[in-house]
């Protein structure tokens, strides 16, 4: 199976990026225009359900993600890579490097999920579940996760975004894997920087859930919280986003 991709840059940095929940091969900001280009090669791809992969059979689980993201990297003829992940993104990546991390140049997460998943209360659970078919529950979330401080139509923007974007079977079926995700016991030793960025304003995958999580489970995993963003740094703060993403891209090959 060929994974279809976005190639941004030729530079000797091998970089795979893993989308969000409600993200895509071309849903990252500004991100892709911020690129070293000299420095970097950054591929971009959507995970099966959404945009150019929509009709590709999948199991929505983030073994199957870790499984694409090796093939990528295979087709691409990276032996060894760097991965960003955003959101369920990140657990995603997680998962690729607890499973050969010997391929692993360096993780960054970005607002990510950890290792240990998310545990929903009820009242979350039901709004996350709906938001699979309730574009008003995606509008609910993206509000809630960037603070309640963004306007009403680059909100709307994310979710007429998102509906075009993805399957509703795969934002159900993701939705069970990265809220669940249960794999602390596999990550291995860090010998690799590992970096999670968030928004001072996400107050679900923000700094004290990084603390909690990625920081005790990822021993010296370091943490940076970018002002005046919440859950959607690329689209928020792009310059201080690329800027953190790069403190750590810059000391691997």
């Amino acid at each position: 199976m060929t994974i279809k991709h976005t190639l941004v840059g030729d530079g000797p940095t091998k970089v795979i990026t893993v989308h969000g929940w409600f993200g895509g091969e071309d849903g990252w900001g500004l991100l892709p225009d911020l690129v070293d280009t000299e420095a970097y090669s950054v591929a971009f791809f959507d995970l099966r359900g959404y945009g150019s992969r929509a009709a590709v059979e999948s199991s929505y689980t983030l073994d199957e993600v870790a499984d694409d993201v090796f093939a990528l990297a295979d087709e691409l003829g990276w032996q060894r890579f760097a991965l960003v992940g955003h959101s369920m993104g990140g657990a995603m990546a997680l998962r690729a490097f607890s499973r050969d991390p010997e391929r692993v140049t360096a993780v960054v997460g970005i607002s990510p999920v950890p290792a240990s998943g998310v545990p929903l209360d009820a009242d979350s659970q039901a709004l996350f579940d709906g938001a699979a078919q309730d574009h008003a529950n995606r509008y609910a979330i993206i509000d809630f996760t960037t603070g309640n401080r963004q306007p009403r139509s680059w909100i709307q923007s994310m979710v007429a975004y998102s509906a075009k974007h993805s399957r509703p079977e795969a934002v159900a079926g993701y939705l069970k894997a990265w809220t669940g995700a249960d794999f602390v016991a596999d990550l291995p030793a860090v010998s690799v920087p590992v970096h999670a960025v968030v928004g001072e304003h996400d107050p679900a995958l923000g700094e004290e859930t990084m603390r909690a999580t990625w920081l005790e489970q990822l021993p010296g995993c370091e943490l940076t919280v970018i002002p005046n963003a919440g859950h959607y740094a690329m689209f928020e703060t792009p310059v201080s986003l690329v800027a953190a993403i790069e403190s750590t891209l810059s000391s691997v090959g």
